[in-house]
């Protein structure tokens, strides 16, 4: 197969997926926006911090309870679709035990968990965290289940209808009564209708037969405990430097930390649809040993990330002072530095490698670089505090995360077998920044010269850098013809809906 029909094949098996996932995901994106933003206003910085808390808590048992079990359903459905049942199964039952452990613990260390975050009014709604994730682990697989099956419109519906109800369930009791019980009770209200959709989904398959497997289960753990193990390290250090701060602070400069450390939906949204679909396809072809196929799919994943994620990222940063205080009022005026150098460091998302080390069950490699970056933040947190206050929490989680990227890069290009100048569409990559930067310049322009309100001024702005960039794309982009004809489609189309109206 010449390089050319693998680009194309690989083209169409990634494309097609991945935007069907992302616009299921993308219709629930402004819902779970949202959220932070309505609880910002409608609660002071002070519960607006608990409320952080209570969820920093649940991210990172979260991560924790998980043990590897359900990302490791995209290791063993595409090649074991009989027995798919079993592997199901195991994920729910294990990962419900650990959530009911957590939940335990948290229930019987609830003063301990309080103090170490610095805020004992923590104490009357940590159960409730509890409940929300045994809730939430035991209804997890459904939308990895739809993605590992290739069910991909389903799955972008089961996402897109999650997220609309989380913001729902989250946000309307609060609008109701501005009350922290009020919000945890939504929570577990979500959770509890998410399982009982799973269930019925799970129940009703007539393809999936949930059964109990010991000999699966043993060869499922032996998999999925190491890489859950890896998982446990990569969440103690990517939320290490916001128990530093909660510690450090209280709970109101906690507020305005946590604010700046917002995750954009629409970056994961990005990053994580094309790495499930990129890992589907990967494990398929490294059973075939086409190893020129997995080379293909890793390149052409990693350039249509950076096609939507370095634009993305560029244009936060050109309107991130407007943006912070427009969604969450000039309160937060000192999150802006914070956000920008913690959007800045989403860049190195766009290289997908620890969803190539998993597909290559590199499971104790992902251990041992996650340690070292535990290890980095750690050692280096306290004094960057000391130095540079809230902006050095989120410079060393940086600092420690471009070592480990490079770890990662260094690993995957032995194990494809390829030199480092082959290993990324470095042309494309630098292309896509080069129009990025481009397409700054009439935006710079317009906020300089036009003195408009805030809301104005940002959709503007965002308009204008949009199409520059899509019109430069489209000159010079690195994309493929039928790429360029889909962006001309999307570009074109508000013209030919003005002409159906006249």
């Amino acid at each position: 197969m010449t390089q050319h029909t693998l680009s194309e094949t690989t083209t169409e098996a990634l494309f097609r997926p991945v935007m069907v996932l992302m616009s299921g995901r993308l219709l629930g994106f402004i819902a779970a926006f949202a959220i932070p933003i309505v609880l910002a206003r409608v609660f002071d910085q002070h519960d607006f911090g608990t409320y952080k808390q209570l969820f920093l808590i649940h991210a990172t048992l979260f991560g924790f309870a998980q043990l590897g079990m359900a990302e490791s359903l995209y290791y063993f459905l595409p090649m074991e679709s009989q027995r798919s049942g079993a592997y199901i199964l195991n994920a729910i039952v294990v990962m419900g035990g650990a959530g009911l452990l957590c939940a335990l613990l948290l229930w019987w260390q609830r003063d301990v968990v309080a103090a170490l975050l610095n805020n004992t009014e923590l104490i009357p709604y940590i159960p409730y965290v509890g409940l929300y994730l045994l809730l939430i682990l035991l209804g997890l697989v459904l939308e990895i289940v739809l993605t590992a099956r290739r069910m991909h419109m389903g799955a972008s519906f089961s996402y897109a209808g999650s997220d609309l109800l989380r913001a729902l369930f989250l946000v309307v009791p609060v609008l109701l009564v501005a009350d922290l019980n009020w919000l945890m009770t939504g929570a577990v209200a979500f959770a509890l209708v998410k399982l009982i959709v799973t269930l019925l989904y799970l129940i009703r398959s007539r393809d999936i037969e949930l059964r109990t497997d010991r000999q699966h289960l043993r060869r499922h753990l032996a998999y999925a405990l190491p890489f859950g193990f890896a998982g446990v390290i990569e969440v103690l250090q990517l939320n290490f430097h916001l128990y530093a701060v909660s510690f450090a602070f209280d709970a109101a400069t906690f507020a305005i930390y946590s604010v700046g450390c917002l995750q954009v939906p629409l970056l994961d949204i990005l990053t994580s649809t094309t790495s499930s679909v990129m890992m589907v396809n990967m494990r398929q072809k490294v059973m075939q040993k086409d190893y020129a196929a997995v080379l293909a799919i890793w390149l052409d994943s990693v350039r249509k990330v950076s096609l939507l994620l370095l634009p993305l990222i560029t244009l936060l940063l050109l309107v991130a002072p407007i943006l912070i205080v427009l969604l969450f009022g000039e309160a937060y005026r000192d999150s802006v530095p914070v956000f920008m150098v913690w959007t800045a460091s989403t860049v190195l998302t766009c290289m997908l490698t620890d969803s190539v080390l998993r597909v290559f069950a590199q499971n104790r490699y992902l251990i041992f670089q996650n340690l070292v970056r535990l290890a980095i933040v750690v050692l280096l947190i306290q004094f960057f505090l000391d130095q540079l206050g809230l902006i050095g929490a989120v410079l060393v989680t940086t600092f420690a995360s471009v070592v480990i990227k490079i770890m990662a890069l260094h690993r995957v290009s032995t194990l494809m077998q390829v030199s480092w100048r082959a290993l990324l569409p470095w042309r494309s990559m630098m292309l896509t920044t080069l129009i990025c930067g481009a397409a700054l310049l009439p935006s710079m322009l317009i906020m300089a010269l036009l003195a408009l309100s805030p809301l104005l001024t940002l959709i503007i702005v965002s308009a204008v850098f949009t199409l520059t960039y899509a019109l430069l794309l489209l000159l010079a982009g690195p994309v493929t013809r039928n790429e360029k004809s889909q962006l001309l489609a999307w570009l074109s189309a508000p013209l030919l809906r003005h002409r159906i109206n006249l």
